[in-house]
């Protein structure tokens, strides 16, 4: 387990198209957490799932309310922080742009890009400035729990593969889809970006695993996505992820160098502002996220 020196861990997650909830939990509770970023996409769905505790949050809400453009993704992260979360894994839909993933395959994703332009993208902002690393956007500690995982439970899993993140709603036009496969990247969606950044702003241990649904525009066999065909897939995909949350976690829970992870001392260097140029009502908002280096 978690060497004594570290928190006990607390596994979050973040679920997308098609995944609501986590089956197999015991002690279940809807709770409401505020947040001073505003409201969250849901209630938190608290649990335990063979002891080890876990926090789940719809992206989209029960039901798929809310549009990619209009998560709060601010207050989505810092309710799992202020929640206990140490470990986050975001799965979410995506197209492919590659022929070799097709539909029902997991990416465990290790990069992304950024094309999303209508979204808060920091917890920071004028009066505490900072600046974090994203060379390396996820913790491939988790990412090598969530590969062994897929392997486990004979899910086809990638390892590795750029994510393009796409403001959306609309999809891709054939020609966005085809500069985005000569980019190289792997898939493509529109919920990653800004919450990969906010995940490392709030030192969460965060990995994404992107589940194909179709193959995107490029495709001859899939030029015209439709959300039903989409749908179809999403369905078998909710039951594989929940099966890898339960061969996840306990290697999550048990990895006994989680406490030293740099992704939980992702702001060690990345204050600027000088402390007596802070803003208070900033800090206050920043009490879960920052709190660790700003009570120093």
């Amino acid at each position: 387990m978690n060497s004594p020196g570290g928190p006990p861990p607390v596994i979050g997650v973040l679920g997308g198209s098609g995944v609501y909830d986590i089956d197999g939990l015991a002690r279940k509770r809807w709770v409401k957490v505020d947040s001073p970023f505003g409201a969250p996409s849901d209630e938190l769905l608290f649990g335990e799932l063979n002891g080890q505790h876990m926090v789940f949050l719809p992206r989209h809400g029960r039901g798929h309310r809310i549009p990619p453009g209009e998560i709060n993704f601010r207050a989505n992260i810092d309710a799992l922080k202020r929640s206990g979360v140490t470990d986050l894994i975001s799965v979410s839909a995506v197209g492919s742009l590659r022929e070799e993933l097709p539909p029902g395959t997991f990416v465990i994703v290790d990069q992304f890009i950024d094309r999303t332009f209508a979204r808060s993208k920091s917890f920071f902002g004028t009066g505490m400035v900072a600046h974090v690393s994203m060379g390396h956007p996820v913790c491939a500690r988790l990412g090598d729990h969530l590969e062994q995982a897929a392997q486990a439970a004979g899910i086809q899993a990638a390892r590795g593969g750029t994510y393009l993140v796409m403001e959306g709603p609309q999809f891709s036009s054939l020609a966005e889809s085809e500069l985005y496969r000569s980019w190289g990247c792997a898939v493509i969606g529109m919920t990653n970006m800004p919450e990969a950044k906010l995940a490392r702003e709030a030192e969460l241990c965060y990995a994404t695993v992107a589940m194909v649904t179709d193959f995107d525009c490029w495709h001859s066999g899939h030029d015209a996505v439709t959300v039903n065909q989409i749908v179809q897939v999403l369905v078998g995909n909710a039951d594989k992820a929940r099966a890898l949350v339960r061969h996840a976690a306990p290697l999550i829970a048990g990895d006994s160098h989680a406490p030293g992870c740099s992704c939980r001392h992702a702001l060690d260097h990345a204050l600027i502002t000088a402390p007596d140029a802070r803003d208070p009502a900033l800090l206050a908002r920043l009490d879960a996220v920052a709190g660790r280096v700003l009570g120093r």
